[in-house]
């Protein structure tokens, strides 16, 4: 059985890290601004589409509570950890970024959990996850983040 995250109880999918040459401050404020231009790549209209919960933007990122399409924050540690969570009709996900520091400056990780139910859901899971379109994408955001702190 595959381990369970114990805030939001989902099923791991992967993890992946950065180093980035900068301190934990700077890689915090370089993630927190690239969430919020970016919206992780999830337009309103698309999580309309999915009737992803929530589905817009409210309150101020990163703080607990404040939302972007598909995804609303959990817990927000700054410096330290932001965790992301949401819903669709074919899926329940947790994003958790953590920032650790590193002799050269941070690691900053992000590590997935989700549950897909039904043949729906496994037929998602084979679509984002099966085609390696999920490691891709969060493997560039990642060095988005880090060059952003960086420079």
């Amino acid at each position: 059985m595959e381990p369970t995250d114990p805030t939001s109880g989902l099923p791991f999918i992967d993890e992946h890290q950065v180093r980035v040459v900068a301190p934990a401050p700077d890689t915090w404020d370089a993630l927190t601004t690239w969430i919020a231009r970016t919206h992780l790549g999830v337009s309103s209209g698309f999580a309309h589409l999915v009737g992803a919960e929530p589905r817009s933007v409210t309150g101020t990122l990163p703080l607990q509570g404040s939302t972007i399409p598909g995804f609303a924050v959990a817990e927000s540690v700054r410096g330290k950890r932001l965790i992301l969570v949401g819903r669709h009709r074919f899926s329940q996900y947790a994003l958790t970024f953590s920032l650790a520091d590193h002799p050269d400056g941070t690691l900053l990780s992000a590590r997935s959990h989700a549950l897909f139910p039904k043949l729906p859901g496994a037929l998602y899971r084979g679509l984002v996850i099966g085609s390696g379109g999920h490691r891709f994408l969060v493997r560039r955001m990642l060095r988005d983040i880090g060059r952003s702190a960086e420079s």
